[in-house]
């Protein structure tokens, strides 16, 4: 069985219900969560002039292959409700596959490790409250020591129930 590292967000709607869902959904077909981070929040990347983001971290263990875990992961997308529109728009769902244990992906569909994972605040945060010693299977650096390197500025933050 091999570590699966998923990074979920959400913009759109009630935030907290589509985290939950996805979480539920992804437990059906994966199992249970091997470990969980918090909520945070965190502004919009890339296309900054939309609502907050809340995002979760989520490992898993599967035997599933990394193509199965990309088409299983988009279907859950597709059935919360989520409209590809423009790249890094609002969204009521994502859900990004960050590490597949330490292989090394690169094929037009899917790039294992995530490409941008190590320029993200609002990836690595949640990231290293789970997994702070896993090594970057091609930076060869720690969760913690890529979080303490980030040069992304954008503040993440613990999301407290009654933020909501």
């Amino acid at each position: 069985m091999t570590p699966l590292f998923l990074l979920l967000g959400s913009n759109l709607g009630d935030r907290v219900f589509y985290l939950s869902e996805a979480t539920n959904r992804l437990a059906a077909l994966f199992g249970k969560t091997v470990q969980k981070s918090k909520l945070y929040e965190t502004a919009a990347w890339g296309l900054e002039d939309q609502p907050s983001f809340l995002n979760q971290v989520l490992v898993f263990h599967t035997g599933f292959s990394p193509k199965v875990v990309l088409a299983l992961t988009q279907r859950i997308e597709q059935e919360l409700g989520r409209i590809r529109k423009e790249r890094w728009g609002a969204r009521v769902i994502d859900i990004d596959i960050l590490f597949y244990g330490q292989n090394v992906v690169n094929t037009p569909e899917l790039h294992l490790p995530h490409p941008q994972l190590h320029l993200r605040r609002f990836t690595l945060a949640p990231l290293a409250e789970v997994a702070p010693d896993f090594v970057h299977p091609v930076l060869q650096k720690t969760i913690k020591n890529l979080l303490a390197e980030c040069p992304d500025e954008l503040e993440v933050k613990e999301f407290l129930k009654q933020d909501c």
